[in-house]
């Protein structure tokens, strides 16, 4: 079942698939099962407050897609998407989700309730945070990244000695930093939630194998999908905005530019590590096998 579904941007090697629309839409209407998910949702924090960002006062509403409809609560809203991807899952993939205060405990909450086995919250501190211009509470320096298996009897994929061999060949520990988004990754345009793709090549590195299928139901800018290729990875993003979609298909367009590519790998550490180890990685991605049903 695929009912109606064509893809907006689909790259010459498969590898690259992006949607425009609804995800609580889009999940509903096809058949595939992914060995990955990593989800941006919504935080719901456009609430008309201000920050700092490269030295100015700034306002940090990021678009009406972060306000939540009257009509709903957070989470309802978890709940739903949350049960869409839970079916979208291989049963012994796992999903990655980020978040802050503002929403990340009722992800964990919903996570419970449908029977997902959390494995580790990951901490991502940030080097380089805004500061706090009201000088009246602590500088927020961190966002939060839960990982969950969808089962807890079938065991989940986990590259240990590649993780331990990124950190130096101590075991990786929950607590990340890494810096927020560096200009090179803006070369396209931003968006105002971008991840960088340091984090997104560490989590997918870590939970899953050469030509495995990772969807992003908040795709963004598709850092994922990015990092995912980089990886040797296939990807699946589905977007709701326009502005997004085409800032997704120009970002891989630009992949496909050996040198720029070349260029991406060198400036993330771990990936030239996993490299080193992994000859896959080398190679540009051909033919896994199954495809998407559009």
């Amino acid at each position: 079942m695929s009912a109606n579904i064509i893809p907006y941007f689909k790259s010459n090697d498969r590898a690259f698939t992006i949607l425009h629309g609804d995800c609580t839409d889009l999940l509903s209407r096809f058949d595939f099962k992914f060995d990955l998910i990593f989800a941006d949702p919504p935080y719901f924090l456009s609430n008309g407050g201000i920050s700092v960002h490269a030295g100015k006062i700034v306002c940090v509403n990021k678009g009406e897609w972060d306000k939540l409809d009257s009509t709903w609560s957070i989470d309802e809203f978890n709940k739903l998407w949350l049960t869409l991807c839970r079916n979208k899952l291989k049963e012994n993939g796992s999903i990655w989700i980020s978040g802050t205060y503002h929403n990340i405990f009722s992800v964990a909450k919903t996570l419970t309730e449908l029977d997902f086995k959390i494995l580790n919250v990951i901490t991502w501190a940030k080097s380089n945070p805004p500061p706090n211009i009201s000088r009246r509470y602590f500088t927020h320096s961190t966002e939060f990244i839960i990982w969950a298996r969808k089962s807890s009897k079938t065991p989940h994929k986990y590259n240990y000695e590649l993780m331990r061999m990124i950190n130096g060949g101590k075991q990786m520990t929950d607590v990340w930093r890494f810096p927020a988004i560096a200009r090179w990754e803006k070369s396209c345009g931003k968006h105002p939630t971008q991840k960088p793709l340091s984090v997104l090549t560490r989590i997918i590195l870590a939970s899953t194998s050469a030509g495995d299928w990772i969807l992003d139901p908040f795709a963004g800018s598709s850092t994922t999908g990015i990092a995912a290729n980089l990886c040797g990875r296939r990807y699946l993003g589905i977007e709701k905005e326009l502005e997004y979609v085409n800032l997704s298909y120009f970002r891989r367009i630009e992949l496909d530019n050996e040198g720029i590519r070349s260029s991406y790998a060198r400036k993330l550490s771990d990936l030239h590590i996993a490299t080193e180890r992994e000859s896959f990685l080398r190679e540009p991605i051909t033919d896994y096998g199954v495809d998407l049903p559009f």
